[in-house]
Formats: structure tokens, sequence, C-alpha cells
């Protein structure tokens, strides 16, 4: 049997816990040898092979620092990459593939960014020897032996000979003003090897910003710049690291175009996405990721798009007949028909708003009891004011503008402080521990503090804490951002079933259409120009208002025959065409 232990050493507190429990616990130690013992660092160290796997240590340690898993027998060999002594390891690698745009899906914490910079050179993998000092980026022997017999070994010998070029672009694009300070267009210049700036700024609409300081720009125009940045380095494989994140559907839909483009017999294309529509439609192959977070991740061989991610919501690996969830994930057959509700829970007048030059008009609207409503629209087109003014964050001086009733919410920007995690969620503890704390795994996060946990951790922590307020109403503001797609799915069930098991009604803004198409009963779509007007819907039914949404994307969708989760048709495929002449874009029938 495999065996792997991993420590997080931020959990691990051998002083508080009264002088390495875990040690003093174990059976092997017990018995005279040494498994568990004071590493250089102070913290607990396990040796692999002595450890029986009992269990013992992981139940004990208070603060939930270790994890003792039994790998699946098919990895025989050592990991590509280990981070350390009794740190995370990784298995296997993608493949880039000239000409097609190559997915890769998996959980957050699995080693998706680690294999694409063990690909980029960024990494140089160890081999699981983490004393081993003599490997240096000239050395790609032992690589290139390690996948013999692959597709891996030609991309490794390619890299070595110098006939790969690689351009990547990493996650955390909020990162950029810390590396460059000065104008967009500048930077632009700066890295455009292809001599392709004009077209580029074009395509990605990029000429608003040139002369803005790159310090001074949303999340969305990063991202956009991070891309742009990437195309004009004159490399023969690309490497995305979640592209969509911070854009609205509208801009996703342009950035997955522009991505597929860039593949062609001289060209590969490597992206991790969390948003599967979008993945979907750009990828042409997918490789899945499984394992434990913050523990080990695997790489599964290369399957088409369609497959892979079919795939991956059944949580089965037939080939390598692993079981990585314990159910499927499945979707609606159609679309969900709003039923007859008389138990209205309160309903806002017609109103409009004005900010700076910004003009915002809104419909009436009502909301029943047991109401998810999702909102959809641009970045820029007043969503979020829409929910502010709702909330009562935004006054209008109109009192009626207010809901008349106890309002949660969640905004989008998420604030941190040193409070304890089990402090924040007392609420959530005390009433919902079934319902919200177990499904979103948030009992291990209860000793740290907020401003120690992750995007996606703090995200869930937000979530959770505006679900279990004594509220009427709960209003969320993108609250998919920095999950990854089980998460998002997780979330979007938890949400629904505390909204049907508390007779409370919820608005939820996202740009994942599949999230809001899970989630939703009902839809208000945005319409208007960003950053000068924007115009709220009155709450439709679902079919009524994702055709209005779909038509303005000029895209259609159709559901997959084994999950029946949404998928976007080809442009001008005969599907796309009969769905547009029947005016049902929201799927056929």
């Amino acid at each position: 049997m495999v065996r792997i232990a991993v420590i997080d050493k931020h959990k691990c507190h051998p002083v508080k816990c009264g002088n390495y429990l875990c040690a003093r616990v174990c059976p092997v130690n017990r018995m005279g040898e040494e498994c568990i013992v004071a590493g250089p660092d102070n913290k607990a160290k396990i040796d692999e092979k002595l450890c029986t796997g009992c269990g013992i240590c992981p139940k004990k340690c208070p603060f939930g620092a270790i994890t003792i898993i039994n790998l699946p027998e098919e990895l025989d060999k050592e990991p590509i990459n280990r981070y350390g002594s009794n740190g995370f390891a990784l298995y296997n690698l993608p493949v880039p593939v000239f000409g097609k745009v190559v997915g890769i899906i998996g959980r957050n914490g699995i080693g998706k960014s680690t294999a694409l910079k063990v690909l980029s050179k960024q990494i140089i993998p160890n081999f699981g020897r983490v004393q081993d000092n003599n490997m240096n980026s000239d050395n790609f022997r032992e690589v290139i032996d390690y996948f013999k017999g692959s597709e891996a070994q030609g991309y490794f010998e390619k890299l070595r000979d110098g006939q790969i070029k690689i351009s990547y672009k990493p996650q955390q694009v909020d990162q950029i003003p810390r590396q460059y300070n000065g104008l967009v267009v500048d930077l632009l210049k700066k890295v455009d090897e292809k001599k392709i700036f004009e077209s580029i700024v074009d395509v990605l609409e990029l000429r608003a910003i040139l002369d803005s300081n790159v310090s001074n720009l949303s999340g969305g125009e990063l991202q956009r710049v991070a891309i742009a940045a990437t195309v004009m380095k004159d490399a023969n494989v690309y490497m995305f690291d979640e592209p969509t994140s911070y854009l609205d559907i509208k801009q996703r839909m342009k950035i997955a175009k522009f991505i597929k483009s860039l593949a062609d017999d001289r060209t590969a294309v490597l992206v991790i996405e969390h948003d599967l529509i979008i993945l979907d439609y750009m990828t042409d192959m997918i490789h899945l990721m499984y394992g434990h977070e913050g523990v080990y991740g695997v790489v599964s061989g290369v399957k088409t798009t369609k497959n892979g991610i079919n795939v991956y919501l059944s949580g089965f690996l037939k080939e390598e007949n692993v079981r990585f969830r314990d159910h499927a994930i499945k979707f609606n057959p159609a679309a969900i028909l709003a039923q007859k509700n008389d138990h209205l829970l309160t309903e806002w007048k017609a109103l409009e708003y004005q900010q700076g030059r910004f003009n915002l008009k809104v419909d009436d609207g009502k909301i029943y009891r047991g109401d998810v409503v999702g909102v959809l629209g641009q970045n820029g087109i007043g969503k979020t004011t829409f929910v502010k003014i709702l909330a009562g964050v935004i006054k209008t001086g109109e009192e009626d503008d207010q809901l008349k009733l106890k309002v949660s919410y969640k905004p989008q920007y998420l604030e941190s402080s040193d409070e304890l995690v089990m402090s924040a969620l007392a609420q959530a503890i005390q009433r919902f521990e079934i319902q919200i704390i177990r499904p979103l795994n948030l009992k291990e996060l209860y000793t740290r503090k907020l401003n120690e946990l992750s995007g996606g951790e703090l995200q869930k922590v937000a979530i959770a804490h505006a679900l279990s307020q004594d509220a009427e109403i709960i209003l969320m503001d993108e609250p998919s951002a920095y999950l990854d797609v089980e998460q998002r799915l997780t979330v979007s069930k938890v949400i629904k079933e505390v909204m049907f098991t508390t007779a409370r009604s919820a608005i939820i803004v996202d740009h994942d259409l599949l999230f809001i198409d899970y989630l939703s009963d009902r839809l208000i779509v945005f319409d208007g120009t960003p950053a000068i007007s924007g115009v709220a819907n009155r709450p439709m039914d679902m079919n009524e208002g994702m055709n209005k949404f779909l038509s303005e994307l000029d895209i259609t969708f159709r559901r997959d025959e084994e999950n029946y989760r949404p998928r976007i048709n080809k442009e001008d495929s005969l599907k796309d065409r009969e769905q547009k002449s029947s005016g049902k874009l929201y799927y056929k029938g």
C-alpha cells in the first residue's frame, strides 16, 4: 500500500498541543521506533515508511494538521514533485497538444497551478526527493526518462532542445500592480515581441485604458491586460491559469473565442478554468485532476472535452478505476418552470438612481417565499448598485427603495480581520451545522483567523455567515468567485436547501452561467451600457430570462444527454440555427 502523510505547517502547534501529542499517541513510537519526531523546523515530522496508517494521530491532533492518505494502487511511481518532507505531492502531468486547446479541471489545492509551473520550467521537479538539491533547469534527462513512451517525453525533449517557447499567464492577476508600476500602454509595448499591439488592443477592448496606470485597474481590466501581455510574447505554447476570473459572461465568451483561435499546427494552448460552460466551449481536450486538497493531486489521461467533463461530474474514472467523489452531479433535464406562488415576501417599486454620470433604472418587482432569483448582466451595468440599494447600503433618499424586512448581505469584495472563523460563524455553527458547516467543510477552519484564509476559504465563510443570519432575504454579490467547480455546485445546493427549509428568499448576482442555471428559480436580467446606464428588468421565469440574456450574447444552449448540464451550441451549427429560428435559445423543446 502506497501511503502519504502530510502535515499542514500552519496548523501544527507542538507547544499548544502539549509537546507533540501526535508522537505520544503514535503506536509505532510507543514500540520504540521514531515514526513521528520533531522536524528541523520544530514542527512534527512523519516517516511514511514506518507509518501504519492507523489513523490515530489525525484524530488526536487538536488543530487538524495531519492527513494520512492511502494512495490508489495505480500510483506506483514516485511523485513528479513534492513540496518538502510531509508536503503536497503531484503525480503525472498534463500534456500540451499542438493545434489543440487542452483544459485542466479539478478542485482548488490539488496541484493544477503546480502542474503548469513544472511544464513551464518555473518549478524543476524533484521526484519526491525533497533533500535533492542537485536538480537544475538544464538537466532534463531524468524528466524525459520518467515519461518515456508517453506524449510528455516528446514535449520535454523539445523543451530541452529549445524548440518550445512558453508564455504563461498566472492565476493571481491582482499581484500585477506590485510587480509593475506604470501605464498600460508602456507595459504592453514593452512585451510586444510579435508586433501585434494594435490588433490585440482592439480584440481585447483595451484602448480605453491604455493611458491608465496599472495600479488603478479593476480586476477585469487587469485580467485582460495579463492575457494581452501573454499572447504578445513570441511563444508556441501558451498557458492560461484561470483566464476568466473577474470577467462578466460577455467578456468570458470573447476571451474563450480568442484563446480558442490561438491554437494551430505550430501552437499549443493549456487552460485552467473553473467555469464549466466556458471550459467546455473553448477546449478540445481535458485532463482531470483528482486527489485530496493540500495533500496530493493526480493528473488523469487526456480525454475529449465532452467526455472529460462528464466523467468529472460522474465522480468515477473508469480507465484508472478510481472513484474520487461519492456521488454524481446532475442537472435538471428542463428549465425550471416558475410555479404559482401566493406567498409574497416583498416587492419594490420602479426607481431611478443617479451616481455621477451613471444612471440606473429599476423595474418594479416581487419576491416570493423560497424564491432564488439569479441576476445576470455585464460588469459596470449596475448589478451591485441595485443589490446595495435593496440592502440599504446605498441610500437613494426614498424609503420605499429599501426592502421592508430583515436583510443579510454578502458583498462582492470581502473584508478580512483577525477575528477567528469560529467566532464569525457562531450562528451558523449553532443553527446550521448539518445544512451549511458540513457540506462547505468549514469545521477545519474554526481556529484560523479570517486574514489567514485563502480567497476561496474566505468566500465560503462569508456565504455561511450570510445564510445563517436572522434575515428574511439573502442578497449575495458574486458568491462563486474564488471557488472551484465542485465548490460552486455545492454552494448552489446549500443555498437552495437553506432557502427551501427556512422559507426565505435570495437574490444572487453572478457571472457563472452554470452556477446561475443550477441555482435559480427566476432571473433578473440587466440591459444597458457599462459605466453609462443600466436597466434592471423585472424578475422573469428561467425560460424568458435566459432567452433574453442569451439573445444579447448571440448564443444558444443545449442539454448534455448524459447529465443534462448546459452546453453552448457551436456557432451556426444545425442546432444553433434551429433554436434561433424557433426563438428557444435556452434549450430546445
